[in-house]
């Protein structure tokens, strides 16, 4: 459990219980934004499930005031499945739409960072949605956060996402973590 010094946030395991907090929060990214290619809100159900698959191996974290309500959430999934990328996760990291530039993404950044290097993982990916010029959809917010986060652009897939009749590039961006020893 880690508190944020300006506000009293908690970070700590999601549990089933947040999986409606975890929702709402990941629904205006589907309906008005383009940093998901998910067209479709998942249903509470759907939601929970993906938490359960990802927390038998990695962390799923949300942020939550001192009333406990959720205002953000972070967690780890597999890079690729075969056991040679073992030590490899892609990230994601989503904060309620009111509170983003709050310092809340850094901090479950910071905790989930922590978490995964304690479990051995080296390298943090990140896959982000990305378009230039900017748009009513989609800035380049999540590039800024990772690159100050310490990530690095390793990939740029052009034209490869639809979503509002448009198409939108995305980036892969990596962070190493740990000594990769022999």
């Amino acid at each position: 459990m880690t508190t944020h010094p300006k506000k009293t946030l908690t970070i700590r395991p999601a549990t089933d219980a947040d999986a409606e907090a975890i929702r709402v929060i990941y629904a205006p990214y589907v309906t008005d934004t383009a940093i998901t290619f998910e067209y479709d809100v998942p249903t509470v159900e759907e939601m929970a499930r993906r938490m359960e698959t990802v927390q038998r191996k990695y962390p799923w974290l949300v942020a939550t005031e001192a009333d406990g309500t959720v205002v953000g959430y972070a967690y780890a999934s597999p890079f690729k499945e075969r056991a040679a990328y073992q030590w490899a996760v892609e990230t994601s990291i989503y904060v309620k739409m009111n509170q983003r530039g709050s310092g809340i993404g850094r901090l479950l950044h910071e905790a989930l960072e922590e978490a995964l290097r304690q479990q051995g993982i080296l390298n943090m990916n990140a896959c982000i949605s990305y378009v230039e010029p900017e748009d009513e959809y989609l800035t380049l917010d999540s590039v800024r956060f990772h690159e100050r986060m310490g990530y690095t652009q390793v990939a740029h897939f052009h034209l490869c996402g639809r979503k509002f009749g448009r198409w939108y590039d995305m980036i892969w961006m990596e962070k190493l973590i740990g000594k990769h020893d022999e």
